[in-house]
């Protein structure tokens, strides 16, 4: 009964705080504390909290994403992970640049909020759409595609490669 009340607890915790929480992730992007540090601060609560737990669970909970991990472009940030996009085109030929920005350009003139990727690894260019966590998101934007472009089809696939996660 005790393991489960403590559980419960965190539970609720992290749900009533995941708001403040993400706001000072933002705010603060430097930061390489657990939110059950964040639990103890002042800012986000008016009585204070303390949190008693083995070392061990604040391992399994891990560290908020700073430093290298967090890249910047402008106003945005945003992390790489592991994930997934849908490549539209791939192709060794003379005329493979040109397709490949072909593609990009008629697939933004549809799609304008997908962000596109068109890459030259030696011999191949190829053109990828999207930042997704799933194979099933990049899945549903490759069943849209097909939609869109019938004749792509059968060159459409999902790819896992490393993302841009918005913060």
């Amino acid at each position: 009964m005790r393991k489960f009340s403590y559980v419960a607890l965190i539970t609720a915790a992290f749900l009533t705080s995941h708001s403040a929480f993400a706001q000072e992730v933002n705010s603060d992007l430097t930061a390489t504390t657990t939110i059950f540090d964040a639990f103890q601060e002042p800012s986000l609560s008016k009585g204070k909290v303390v949190v008693n737990q083995d070392p061990s669970i604040k391992k399994m909970v891990g560290v908020r994403l700073a430093g290298d991990k967090v890249q910047r472009t402008g106003n945005d940030a945003f992390i790489k992970v592991q994930g997934f996009r849908a490549q539209v085109f791939t192709g060794n030929q003379r005329l493979s640049k040109d397709e490949a920005f072909k593609r990009e350009k008629e697939i933004k003139e549809i799609f304008p909020e997908l962000t596109t990727y068109v890459t030259y690894t030696a011999p191949f260019w190829k053109l990828r759409v999207g930042d997704f966590r799933s194979h099933e998101e990049a899945y549903d934007l490759k069943r849209k595609l097909v939609e869109a472009f019938p004749t792509y089809g059968k060159e459409i696939y999902i790819v896992k490669e490393e993302v841009n996660i918005p913060l």
